[in-house]
């Protein structure tokens, strides 16, 4: 098992175990000698997002990587999928992004990329856990690495992003609401947008270190919904504090998720031929939906665990060219290693273009099946607990065929989510509503 890295990386609040000025120089050590290998140069690019603490974070991780002679590329505030093309850009051994994503600014995190840009492995976060257990070899004053700022950063994701899209490509007629969660899209993507002829009304786009994510973004909708609606906007999106996932909304200001996304990336695309696979990679919480729209279409969908990695590594297990979650984590492996939310806008938005239709026509293509999805803060190890499992059963039977299940713990939270989907409403919320009393008994029996 484990013990620091979770579903995404490393996440908790700032200033406390494991997120400390030493813990994280040393997490800079191990992590920088598990990817010195060969007698070059050693290089890390590290970017982060715009929460107070990332100074103190940045500044750690720095010290640490260079104590072990590896050179560090310091970016600034950028999007995830920024550092990761960036590390495979720059030719570098290892990328690091500094964000907590969607949680509130008190907390922050660490992903990683290797030198291909891809996210790191259970077997190589094991690894470099390994590594904290033992001394690090420091290198002698002549090898220490050094520190430099990458001042052209944002110039070079804007570029690469745009050239995503066929060069006629432009969005002049288009109206767009931007909701950028006072976060790491906060400069790129109002730039990308308006170079591309939109006109762009932009929302939380004023980051003090202290206000991302906050009652904002991905996470909080319904600020871009409202904003959509009061300005007549073709359409609106929002993303969350790293943009490594987007979310839309209609002219009428109703929200679109991630499957309604990757279904029209996907239908797309096949009418293109520019599917490979005949189908996409989801995780266990995408819509029944989805996968009988999928169906329909004679494309299937390969499910993983919750995790946008889990996605990206079936992805290229499969040769599918598009993954995702529902969340709005969308993988675009012609482009991009990881969940890129501006990439995944300028895909919906040249659809959006072409088609000349409303948003509502063009981005909603079935309907989703009643789906519950509630969160208990209760201690995850509940889920080991045989009796648990006949709770489960009983769910699934009450369910029937239509119906899914999806209990799990959280990755990123110490949280027991749930999920379950079918074909009546108020029966589906009664049966999550049950399994949640049935875990609080359970977990009232077991402190006794």
């Amino acid at each position: 098992m484990r013990k620091l890295f979770g579903t995404d990386g490393i996440r908790g609040q700032a200033n406390l175990e494991p997120l400390t000025p030493h813990t994280l120089t040393r997490l800079g050590q191990a992590i920088g000698l598990q990817f010195m290998r060969g007698d070059h140069r050693h290089r890390v690019v590290i970017g982060k997002d715009t929460r107070l603490s990332g100074y103190m974070v940045e500044s750690a991780l720095a010290s640490g990587f260079v104590s072990v002679g590896m050179d560090v590329a310091m970016v600034g505030p950028l999007p995830t999928p920024a550092v990761a093309m960036l590390t495979r850009s720059m030719r570098a051994d290892l990328g690091v992004m500094i964000s907590a994503s969607h949680n509130p600014f008190s907390d922050n995190g660490i992903k990683l990329f290797d030198p291909d840009g891809f996210k790191l492995s259970d077997e190589m976060e094991k690894e470099i856990e390994s590594r904290l257990e033992s001394s690090p070899f420091l290198v002698n004053p002549p090898y220490l690495g050094q520190l430099t700022h990458l001042t052209d950063a944002v110039g070079r994701y804007v570029e690469f992003v745009k050239g995503s899209l066929p060069r006629y490509t432009h969005f002049e007629n288009l109206r767009i609401v931007v909701d950028c969660a006072n976060g790491s899209a906060y400069k790129v993507a109002p730039l990308v947008l308006k170079e591309l002829g939109a006109t762009v009304i932009p929302l939380s786009v004023s980051p003090d270190g202290l206000n991302i994510n906050d009652h904002c973004g991905a996470t909080y909708p319904q600020l871009m919904c409202e904003k959509v609606r009061k300005e007549k906007a073709h359409v609106g999106l929002a993303f969350d504090g790293d943009a490594d996932r987007v979310v839309f909304a209609d002219e009428a200001g109703q929200l679109i998720d991630g499957d309604q996304i990757m279904a029209l990336i996907a239908t797309d695309w096949n009418e293109r031929g520019l599917l490979k696979g005949k189908g996409i990679v989801a995780t266990l919480m995408s819509n029944l939906g989805l996968e009988r729209y999928l169906d329909q279409q004679g494309l299937s969908l390969v499910r993983t665990p919750v995790g946008d990695r889990y996605v990206a590594e079936k992805m290229r297990d499969t040769g599918y060219n598009i993954g995702g979650e529902q969340s709005g984590h969308i993988i675009l492996s012609d482009y991009a290693t990881s969940g890129d939310g501006l990439l995944t806008a300028l895909q919906v938005l040249t659809v959006l273009v072409e088609k000349k239709k409303p948003a509502s026509q063009v981005m909603r293509l079935f309907n989703p099946y009643p789906q519950i999805l509630k969160n208990v803060r209760l201690a995850p190890s509940l889920l080991q607990f045989p009796e648990i499992e006949d709770v489960f059963e009983s769910a699934r039977l009450k369910l029937g065929r239509n119906g899914r299940l999806v209990v799990r713990s959280s990755g990123t939270e110490p949280l027991i989510r749930i999920m379950a989907e079918g074909d009546n409403k108020k029966r589906t919320l009664n049966i999550v509503d049950s399994i949640i009393m049935e875990l609080m008994s359970l977990s009232q029996r077991a402190v006794a």
